[in-house]
Formats: structure tokens, sequence, C-alpha cells
């Protein structure tokens, strides 16, 4: 896979199925305490650092963008599917949404408070990974807090289709907690936290959670 193919087959891919994604997860939060107590965590760090802009990288629809702020944060989301940005504005006004990629993320550096990446990594290859983590520590202000959260397994596949049986071109990386956390401090984190969601299940997940080092 070269760059410029699977962030396209990416981008097409989540305009394909934008508005059934959106119908679909809507209330998945309300539905998930783990993934709640995450956020109010992440949201309660933002703000013993000092406060600030916070920023959903991969917002998609903007569920998780709109429940920080709810929680106070000072949220904004950047996905790369311009049609998922305007079903994010269509459903969240007021809010900022920005269509833009996290392999070349157009943020200042020390601009943002705190970083969140949820399940937006998963479709990152391997060897993209590290550049995508340099991005976030540039952006993060030192002793920011960043959180990920990410597929758990040691397989990729190809996902043909999805939300209402929309055709999809997109790799689904499942990855180990270690080699993430690995990732992580070779680009400058320090790791403080790891969560296993669903450990026995089909679909296990992991939440790291780090820091920008000072």
């Amino acid at each position: 896979m070269n760059a410029d193919g699977w962030l396209a087959d990416t981008r097409t891919s989540y305009d394909t199925v934008a508005v059934s994604y959106a119908d679909q997860l809507r209330d998945a939060i309300a539905g998930q305490p783990y993934l709640r107590a995450a956020l109010a965590l992440f949201a309660d760090l933002v703000r013993a650092a000092g406060g600030g802009p916070v920023v959903d990288v991969g917002c998609g629809p903007g569920h998780v963008t709109a429940h920080l702020n709810e929680l106070g944060a000072n949220a904004f989301g950047i996905d790369l599917s311009p049609v998922m940005i305007d079903v994010a504005r269509r459903d969240h006004p007021g809010l900022r949404f920005e269509v833009g990629s996290m392999t070349d993320l157009d943020l200042p550096a020390a601009s943002v408070a705190g970083l969140l990446a949820w399940q937006s990594l998963i479709h990152v290859p391997d060897h993209e990974v590290p550049t995508v983590l340099g991005h976030f520590h540039r952006a993060l202000r030192p002793g920011g807090p960043l959180q990920l959260l990410f597929h758990v397994g040691n397989e990729s596949r190809l996902k043909t289709e999805g939300y209402g049986g929309h055709p999809m071109k997109v790799h689904v990386h499942r990855r180990n907690p270690a080699r993430v956390a690995t990732w992580l401090r070779d680009a400058g984190f320090t790791v403080e936290a790891q969560q296993l969601l669903d450990p026995d299940g089909n679909a296990p997940a992991a939440i790291l959670s780090a820091r920008r080092q000072s």
C-alpha cells in the first residue's frame, strides 16, 4: 500500500458510509460506561493540566467531540472524510469540525491542551504510525494528555463492507497494546495507564493514556 492509496481508500470509504455510520453510532457512548468513564477522566486530566482546546482526531460524525464538550472540554474535531465532517456539522451545530489528515496534521506546535484519537489509528499502516504520533506530539502542549482507543490483536484484514452494507475498502489493523506503548514512548510520550475492554469477547479493545513529556 502506498500512502496516497490507503488514504484515498479510507477517505472514499467513510464518505460512502458517513450517514449510516452516524445513525448507528449516535447513541453508542450512552451504552458504554467504561468509555464514558475514560472520556470523563480525559476531560479531568485536561483541566488539571491547565485547560485549553482539545482535538478529537478522526472524529467521524462528531459524537465523541460533542460528549467531550458536554463534559466541559473545549473540544473540536478533525476527520479525513469531508462527508463525515458535513454530518458532524449537521448533527452538532455550533461545534468546530475540520477536514484533515493525521498523517499531515495541520495544527500549530503546542496548540492543543489534549488530544484524543479513538478508533482512528486502526486504519493507519504500521510504517506510518510513528509519523502520526510525531504529529500528535508536536501539536500537544508539554504535559498535555493523549488518549488512544484501538482494536487489540495481531492481525490486519481488509474491510469491504460496513454500516448498512455499503462498500468499503479499508484495512483494519489490530495491535498489541505493548507495541503501541513502545511507539508512544519512542515518540516522546510517557504512558500512564492501560485499560483492556471486553478482553474475552470477539472485539477486544484497549485504551492507552499517555502524556507529552515536558
